[in-house]
């Protein structure tokens, strides 16, 4: 009595260490955060002198790796956000992606996705990816040419004036050209083209008209000012990401490009970027050139004018008189939608399917999403989707199941030989083990067999959750009733009456209907089977639900929904083999809505 007492006692201290963490800890560090990301989304900011002298001119080339200690950095004025603002601009639109390329610098510095909004708001925005200098959160890219010390030319830079010579809307059918003459007379030309969805190609020439020869590196530079908001989960990355040849794929977090400073490699093939959870941007040079890439995070005394950068530089091109270089790189802005991403790896882009973060388990998370993207296909709704892709693994795992239930039966039917073997030996608990496992022997029993079901359900578990956490198909997508969006939590709380009390809870309160069904479902399956000798592992298992409850109520709702299907078909199931095979179902007993026989009164 007193072990089951401590247990219980440890248990409710548990409980109370993890709700008052939760109240006084994370919920005001959550506030906190919030507002303050608000407060930055709304305010259009202008960095200070002080702030801007630290951080050099965020597209500055500058910024770049430079080949050798011979090269020369590009000139770079000061320009007052306001001048970016004033700059001639040059429109995009296709049927995905909306907005203009800034002619000072020749920049991307302007891209909203058509067909996002940043809520389900009836007046919710359009997802903006690139933002202007001189705002919030500004995300822009750039490509060009820097030179050597004995050039003695001035290449262009961000504050650079570019004239747009061909076309007037860059469309995915009406490419555009830019054009800039450097004071010496260097003819610069940017053919820019733009596809359907979110990818951009820039055709770059540089014609040498001097007297002498000419060594010039192409570069392509992504800047992003301002500490994005993250999930701040580990099962997402956030922050610098690219495939680096040979070394496979690289993800440096914000924070760790803030505390190192710069993370340089050299690559063969590949590309580099900057991803958010559903958002993205990445520069792709040539696939048959090598080059040298760089992430680079920048402090600053203000979070919102924090820098982070990546580029790539690749080798010299020495051009004599008269000659022309030529380069051309890509240029990604957009979703990650996954049908779009992994149409740029099969077009030859080196592993850039992985800008989705399928994270380790890739062998079954993503079968998982074509699995369920299979069946959206089908039936229009990824909840049903996820309903029916249970029911197929539920049928897949039968045969393994099946045993499991069957030597859960078996067991059943030892009840009264176990029970009388602990009485035999209570005093010898050595000797009460080795006379379990001889009955075990005897019988062909695996005493472990049961946990098999459990056991197949964790991987499926993580990879749908992953699927549901990082794909943008489960953004927005709706169930049925309150459940508007799979991707984010359960959106009632048990502690309000599921919104019939005029007032909300805290997040750690939010317990849904779902999560509430999934715990009384795990609970109606753990009941179904004879509960276990030890007392205090019988009373754990009567809390378990309850604490899962809790823990799944702040995941993604399609989660949620699929835990609490699979538990009703698994008691659907084991109800099934276990009366074909002659026993009884514990579940009406162990809610003491049936009579126990004598040795089950012994066995509890």
């Amino acid at each position: 009595m007193n072990e089951q007492n401590n247990f219980l006692m440890a248990v409710v201290l548990c409980l109370a260490v993890l709700l008052g963490w939760q109240f006084f800890v994370v919920e005001p560090k959550v506030q906190a955060e919030r507002a303050q990301i608000a407060a930055q989304s709304e305010t259009e900011t202008q960095p200070q002198a002080g702030q801007q002298a630290a951080l050099g001119q965020p597209n500055s080339p500058d910024a770049l790796p430079v080949p050798s200690q011979s090269v020369t950095k590009p000139v770079s004025t000061s320009t007052s956000a306001s001048a970016f603002e004033r700059s001639p601009r040059v429109k995009i639109q296709t049927g995905e992606v909306q907005g203009s390329i800034a002619l000072m610098g020749a920049r991307f510095d302007d891209l909203t996705l058509v067909e996002y909004r940043q809520s389900l708001a009836p007046d919710a925005r359009q997802q903006r990816v690139l933002q202007r200098t001189g705002r919030s959160q500004a995300w822009q890219a750039r490509h060009g040419f820097v030179g050597t010390p004995t050039n003695g030319i001035t290449l262009p830079n961000e504050n650079s004036l570019w004239t747009l010579t061909e076309g007037r809307v860059l469309t995915p059918e009406t490419p555009i050209t830019l054009s800039h003459t450097t004071p010496e007379g260097v003819v610069l030309r940017q053919h820019i083209r733009v596809d359907e969805h979110f990818m951009f190609t820039i055709e770059q020439s540089l014609e040498n008209t001097t007297d002498k020869p000419l060594t010039v590196y192409p570069f392509g530079q992504i800047v992003r000012t301002g500490l994005p908001e993250t999930s701040g989960l580990f099962i997402l990355h956030e922050g610098g990401i690219g495939f680096i040849g040979e070394k496979g794929l690289l993800e440096v977090d914000y924070s760790d490009l803030l505390e190192d400073g710069m993370v340089k490699e050299d690559a063969e093939t590949g590309w580099l970027g900057i991803t958010d959870k559903y958002w993205a941007t990445a520069i792709i040079p040539p696939q048959d050139q090598a080059f040298k890439a760089r992430f680079v995070g920048k402090n600053a005394t203000d979070p919102a004018f924090v820098e982070f950068r990546t580029d790539f530089l690749m080798a010299g091109q020495t051009l004599a008189s008269g000659a022309t270089a030529q380069f051309s790189s890509q240029f990604f802005a957009g979703a990650k939608v996954v049908d779009v991403i992994d149409g740029y790896a099969d077009q030859g882009i080196a592993q850039f399917d992985l800008m989705v973060d399928w994270g380790w388990f890739y062998f079954l998370t993503k079968p998982m999403f074509k699995a369920l993207q299979l069946f959206y296909g089908l039936v229009g709704n990824y909840g049903l989707a996820i309903l029916i892709v249970t029911i197929l693994i539920k049928l897949a795992f039968f045969p393994l199941a099946s045993r499991s239930y069957e030597t859960m039966a078996k067991m059943k039917k030892l009840q009264p030989q176990m029970v009388q073997l602990r009485e035999t030996y209570k005093d010898d608990k050595q000797a009460q083990q080795q006379e379990l496992m001889k009955l075990y022997r005897e019988e062909k029993l695996n005493p472990l067999a049961g946990c098999l079901p459990i056991l197949l359900q964790i991987p499926v578990f993580f990879s749908l959750y992953k699927v549901l956490f990082v794909t943008i198909d489960m953004r927005h997508a709706p169930f049925f009733g309150w459940i508007q969006d799979l991707s984010v939590a359960d959106p009632t709380s048990l502690f309000n009456l599921f919104g019939l009390l005029p007032y909300d809870v805290p997040s750690f309160l939010l317990v849904g209907v779902w999560p509430l069904l999934m715990g009384i479902t795990m609970f109606v399956q753990m009941q179904m089977n004879p509960p276990p000798p030890d007392p205090i592992q019988a009373r754990m298992f009567q809390i378990l639900p309850i604490f899962f409850t809790f823990i799944l109520a702040s995941f993604p709702a399609g989660l949620v929904i699929y835990w609490a299907w699979n538990n009703l078909l698994s008691v659907m199931q084991q109800g099934y083999i276990m009366r074909r095979n002659g026993v009884d179902i514990e579940l009406f007993a162990n809610l003491g809505l049936k009579r126990k026989s004598p040795a089950d009164k012994k066995g509890d």
